[in-house]
């Protein structure tokens, strides 16, 4: 199996994108620095993912940017396959673009001028969810979707569609002083 990653930047806030070719699972690593021990602890921790679920990542695909990590990854069985320079990864690219669309479309529903740093992360993370959640148009099963593949965990419609990203919501709780 086959990973491409690739760096995604939204109002300076760094994510390590990654997306496997053929499930399209996505996931998105929240990175306070772009030093070369940090972006490959966050690429790890992907990996680690698709270890539970008994799928084994031979391929890390990036470009020129993640030159760097291949020292960390000579330990393991994985191959990391850098592109040319001023190329890219096109797939990775895409979902980057789609990721950020999406992010986009959610800022413009929210009534703030101004979004705190958590509250972007958290959208991010939002549309990772939800991008998982239906299949893929090219992906390995026309039915099941990516998360529920390679983790197989079911959206629950009470749990998961409850409540729009955003929704003002009061909660009054009952407590004993």
């Amino acid at each position: 199996m086959a990973i491409e990653v690739d760096i995604m930047y939204i109002n300076g806030i760094s994510f390590v994108i990654t997306t496997s070719c053929s499930i399209h699972f996505c996931t998105a690593k929240l990175i306070k620095n772009e030093k070369s021990a940090t972006i490959a602890t966050a690429i790890k921790q992907v990996i680690q993912i698709y270890q539970v679920s008994k799928c084994k990542v031979q391929y890390l695909l990036g470009d020129g940017q993640f030159e760097h990590i291949c020292k960390y990854f000579w330990d393991t069985d994985i191959t990391i396959n850098v592109t040319g320079r001023n190329e890219h990864v096109l797939a990775i690219e895409r979902a980057i673009r789609t990721i950020k669309e999406r992010t986009r479309a959610k800022v413009n529903q929210l009534p703030f001028k101004v979004c705190p740093h958590r509250l972007i992360v958290e959208m991010v993370y939002n549309v990772i969810f939800w991008l998982n959640v239906f299949p893929h148009r090219d992906g390995v099963h026309e039915v099941m979707s990516p998360r529920t593949i390679l983790t197989e965990l079911h959206i629950n419609h009470d749990k998961h569609c409850m409540l729009e990203f955003g929704s003002y919501v009061q909660i009054h709780e009952e407590h004993d002083n």
